[in-house]
């Protein structure tokens, strides 16, 4: 799920040839070096004309100079497919991706910038049809880092970033935060869902409607208890800014920000002890309320596909 030497991505094909050719050249640099010292310790000794000595120098010289220009000529042809630019007036899919400690804001937009989908710890893209991400921040430096699709990408307070994405295959692959952004900085990672086109249509079609429910009781439990304070879900009264959307987080893959599968039970846990599962996060424990209460609550948002 996490890998840079097995990529799914049109960006991580190119790093992961430049790192080949990269191997290649310090491959061929350590044999040389490794020979010559070979040679050096177990040559007879003796006294070499400063001719020899002058022809060592330059074929070290050259030698030098011809693995690392070949090396250059190599990063600087593979260059424009690690970072492509958005063509003007090319149609694509733009994702606005904040960091939070310790989590992620993810905005789907129309070509005009309004957003139609609002998520959290989990990215969505088309196979075959490039995507270009806005990174931000909203506290300090994070790093959205997808190793199967692209390199990685700082999140700086106060500016944008850009980053272009093109999935080759279907897949679940997780991302992580690549820049110390705190205590729970390691806890902090996201899944990116690469889908057939057709299938993420659907899904986005399906987004932007409020996920349908069925649990009342568990709403009802989730709004008496200030939950929706810091969290909105589209349909209710739930409208905080402060905390992830929970807008059909039943759906995801995982919770808490790609440290526990999505299940009842794993719901319930964090709602109960969330500074236990992630230190540092600014949401509250609700170790007071019944067990009971709380798995109403955690059912209702599992319900929400």
């Amino acid at each position: 799920m996490q890998s840079a030497l097995d990529p799914a991505g049109h960006e991580a094909q190119e790093l992961y040839l430049l790192f080949l050719g990269m191997c290649a050249g310090g491959a061929v640099v350590f044999i040389s070096v490794v020979s010559l010292l070979i040679y050096a310790v177990h040559h007879q000794r003796r006294v070499h004309s400063d001719r020899v000595v002058a022809r060592l120098i330059l074929w070290g010289t050259v030698t030098t100079v011809a693995v690392l220009t070949v090396l250059l000529t190599f990063s600087l042809a593979l260059w424009p497919g690690l970072r492509p630019v958005q063509a003007e007036g090319q149609p694509a899919i733009e994702i606005t991706v904040t960091g939070h400690q310790f989590w992620w804001d993810v905005r789907y937009q129309t070509p005009d910038g309004q957003a139609v989908v609002v998520a959290a710890n989990e990215v969505r893209l088309p196979v075959g049809e490039r995507v270009f991400l806005t990174l931000e921040s909203a506290d300090m430096i994070h790093s959205f880092w997808i190793p199967a699709l692209a390199g990685k990408m700082d999140m700086v307070p106060g500016r944008s970033t850009h980053l272009s994405l093109l999935a080759t295959r279907p897949g679940v692959f997780r991302g992580p935060c690549a820049e110390y952004c705190g205590t729970s900085h390691a806890l902090m990672a996201f899944s990116a869902v690469a889908m057939e086109p057709a299938a993420f249509t659907a899904w986005l079609a399906a987004r932007r409607m409020p996920s349908p429910t069925a649990q009342a009781a568990g709403l009802q439990a989730f709004l008496s208890n200030g939950c929706g304070g810091c969290h909105t879900i589209s349909g209710t009264e739930a409208r905080g800014k402060i905390g992830p959307d929970l807008s059909h987080v039943g759906s995801r893959e995982t919770i808490g920000a790609g440290i526990l599968p999505n299940t009842v039970q794993s719901i319930a846990r964090f709602i109960k002890e969330p500074d236990t599962i992630k230190p540092g996060v600014r949401m509250p424990s609700f170790r007071m309320l019944p067990d009971e209460e709380i798995a109403g609550i955690a059912q209702y948002l599992k319900g929400l596909q």
